[in-house]
């Protein structure tokens, strides 16, 4: 899979393609429908498969104060999409130039000019150009001026209720990574470097790995069972989001404890996957009530790790 920021950069045998236009935020099971259109009208075209994205999401520079948390970064975003068999993606930089462009703009430079493109698969929601002024039907009758191909992709749904970035993210932020999950084609990961802390954990016989500097969102205040994959390799792993109540710590932290573990993994960066929440954040009355319910966090993150493994799902990367 190819990735580039410079659509001017992007090699001959990555134009002339099937491209879809988006900003597959999580990589959910609706994108992987629409891939799954996309791959299939490449070989129709006989040319790639090319996902367009931008980088940032747009919403960070017309809405800063509104724009949702990702839900992926981009060279995660990359991989998952190479996973469904899309050929090269383009992440465009975002800019004041770019969103300013009409919707006829867009087409001719982007779609026509710099991805020649021979066909396009869509969702129904789509919208391009300044304003999000350009939708499907508009969309459709530049396909038809420019002999393009397109395909109109009806969305995907789950219990009834269409599969979105923005319904993943509400399950996310309300602490439901195992529904999440089920909507996304792979288990939802965050990343963040290991940093120094208090090392209280250690003293409790549980050494963490404090995370900062994570650029994506954050499930609620709770402990998870998950697994971290580190340069060393991937570890079951009982993360905690939040406070640390028990000795009057109110700073919001990430800290992961790998089970089994043992190393140093200071200033290494970590990805961590979510499988499931366990419970609240509570204050223990006592060091030695919060490690017996420590001991039990461990023993059911160790389990929802077997069974995950055993699904074959968690441990991809």
């Amino acid at each position: 899979m190819y990735l580039t920021y410079d659509l001017n950069s992007l090699p001959v045998e990555f134009r002339g393609g099937a491209v879809s236009i988006g900003n597959f935020d999580g990589v959910h099971r609706g994108h992987a429908h629409l891939i799954e259109r996309l791959v299939a009208w490449a070989g129709r075209c006989g040319g790639p498969a090319i996902a367009f994205t931008f980088d940032p999401h747009p919403a960070k520079l017309l809405r800063p104060e509104a724009a949702p948390a990702p839900l992926c970064w981009t060279e995660r975003k990359a991989e998952m999409l190479a996973a469904l068999g899309v050929d090269a993606v383009v992440a465009y930089p975002t800019s004041r130039e770019l969103l300013n462009l009409s919707p006829s703009e867009f087409f001719s430079r982007i779609v026509r000019k710099g991805l020649a493109a021979r066909a396009m698969v869509e969702g129904p929601d789509f919208h391009f150009g300044c304003g999000r002024s350009g939708n499907t039907e508009l969309l459709r009758q530049f396909c038809a001026d420019a002999d393009t191909p397109i395909e109109v992709v009806a969305p995907v749904l789950f219990e009834d209720e269409p599969i979105s970035s923005s319904r993943v993210r509400r399950l996310i932020a309300g602490g439901d990574v195992g529904a999440a999950n089920r909507l996304l084609t792979r288990a939802y990961r965050i990343r963040g470097r290991v940093v120094r802390g208090a090392s209280r954990g250690a003293t409790l016989g549980y050494p963490t790995a404090n995370l900062e500097c994570i650029d994506t969102l954050l499930p609620r205040e709770g402990i998870y069972a998950g697994f971290a994959h580190t340069q060393e390799g991937s570890w079951a792993t009982a993360l905690s989001l939040g406070p640390n109540p028990t000795f009057g710590d109110a700073a919001m932290k990430a800290e992961a404890y790998l089970i089994d573990f043992d190393g140093d993994l200071y200033g290494q960066q970590v990805q961590v996957d979510f499988l499931a929440r366990l419970r609240d954040i509570v204050r223990f009355t006592t060091p030695a009530e919060l490690i017996a319910q420590m001991d039990r966090d461990v023993l059911a993150t160790r389990r929802v790790a077997e069974r995950a493994s055993e699904q074959d799902g968690a441990l991809q990367t």
